[in-house]
């Protein structure tokens, strides 16, 4: 994972499509799904870690 759309197609992986018109509840919503991945067991670390390194990033061009 390198870009904010590797982040999608990752999670389009597990069926989760996010969608909101709205670019920073879309963030948010991409890194509650990648937490609750993680907690739950079917994510690694390094896919988690890598994941939110990506997220927050976006999220700091969106300020």
């Amino acid at each position: 994972m390198k870009t904010i759309l590797d982040v999608q197609q990752f999670l389009k992986r597990f069926g989760t499509f996010i969608y909101t018109g709205n670019r920073s509840a879309d963030l948010e919503m991409y890194v509650s799904e990648i937490q609750e991945l993680y907690q739950n067991g079917m994510i690694s670390i390094e896919e988690y870690r890598k994941a939110i390194l990506i997220i927050k990033s976006e999220q700091n061009k969106l300020n």
